[in-house]
């Protein structure tokens, strides 16, 4: 009998917000965002939950969220004060586990799997973690005092799924006899891929929820590539990716495989920009830029082309990566037919401190 396998993901509530409200004890209650103030040019970086409830979340535009909130707390990002935190949190996991995979600075994923070996059921062996996941909670509110929203299951996909509910301060276990059902009813985009494009597209299909993509007989692959495989898979609640415990990251990207293949030029720019924002938002999260950004198309055919392009200060936000995507595919004339796929990577990945110009005096 195969042994279980456990795997949680650890995702801190509002982090860079909640540091503000911690240190801040006047905060408490009231909407913080961190970013840029509403006067001035910039994004919003992270909101607390009181910010949200007024629709303000990342990378919006200050002066966007200043209108929505304008009792709003705008408070500058201290990026050295969350990464000191976030040291600190990586420390408490790995009290519970050696293998852990730190995918930005506020959510990892442990692979807690030899601690439950003696049993024989992946179910009974997942109830038994829901203690541990209990317990990880609580250090991490006693080191840092913040919260945490944990996900369990058998798998990478099921833990991040579950991470995103009952937050913030939740534990959310998804068994095995139930992740069929728990997915069902969920919407297509609650599947980690399937970006607003990709789910406008299924809905226009027809795939409204993760169960019509579950009982589909219709053959994915002809309207996905090659990534319907995986697809049908995450809808299915199966993923054999392992938890990497590799510290160092190489490189940031994201992918649109479209339902019908297009050289409309608004659906590509759309596209575009939210690719840009989910590399900018990534970059954020992780407290790094990059000096490297490419395109990356695939035809009809699956003819795959890259072009890629080095800046000398580090790229952090969405319009900028957006503006260089555009300039990336222009140059090299790449939307010459339709399009199957679009996406955006970014490497080189250094702190994110611009140059300072110095004029002579």
């Amino acid at each position: 009998m195969a042994q279980p396998r456990i795997v949680m993901h650890v995702d801190m509530d509002a982090f860079f917000a909640s540091i503000e409200q911690r240190d801040h004890p006047e905060f408490q209650g009231k909407p913080v965002i961190v970013g840029s103030p509403p006067d001035q040019r910039g994004v919003v970086c992270a909101a607390s939950y009181e910010a949200r409830a007024f629709k303000v979340h990342s990378a919006m535009p200050s002066r966007t969220a200043g209108k929505l909130c304008p009792q709003g707390i705008f408070v500058r990002p201290r990026m050295h004060v969350y990464r000191a935190e976030s040291a600190k949190i990586m420390q408490v996991l790995q009290l519970f586990s050696a293998c852990i995979e730190q995918v930005s600075v506020d959510e990892a994923y442990l692979d807690v799997s030899p601690s439950f070996q003696d049993y024989d059921d992946q179910d009974t062996a997942l109830e038994a973690a829901e203690a541990m996941a209990r317990e990880i909670k609580a250090r991490i509110k006693q080191e840092v005092q913040l919260t945490a929203t944990v996900g369990l299951g058998s798998n990478k996909f099921l833990a991040k799924l579950g991470s995103g509910f009952q937050k913030p301060d939740g534990l959310t276990l998804i068994r095995e006899r139930d992740k069929i059902a728990f997915l069902r009813p969920l919407p297509v985009g609650a599947i980690h891929g399937v970006g607003p494009v990709t789910a406008k597209e299924l809905n226009e299909r027809g795939f409204m929820t993760v169960g019509d993509l579950q009982e589909t007989t219709i053959p994915l692959n002809d309207i996905l590539g090659s990534w319907s495989a995986t697809l049908k898979q995450r809808a299915l609640g199966t993923d054999d990716r392992p938890v990497d415990p590799t510290d160092e990251r190489k490189s940031i990207s994201s992918e649109n495989t479209f339902l019908n293949d297009t050289d409309d030029r608004p659906t590509l720019r759309t596209a575009l920009k939210e690719l840009a924002l989910d590399v900018a938002q990534t970059l954020e999260k992780e407290g790094v830029g990059a000096l490297t950004i490419q395109v990356k198309v695939r035809y009809s055919d699956f003819t795959t082309l890259t072009r890629q392009l080095r800046v000398d200060d580090p790229l952090t936000q969405t319009d900028e990566i957006y503006r260089l995507a555009c300039h990336l595919l222009a140059r090299h004339q790449l939307v010459k037919s339709p399009l199957r796929l679009i996406g955006i990577g970014v490497s080189t990945l250094v702190p994110p401190v611009r140059t300072q110009l110095r004029l002579p005096l």
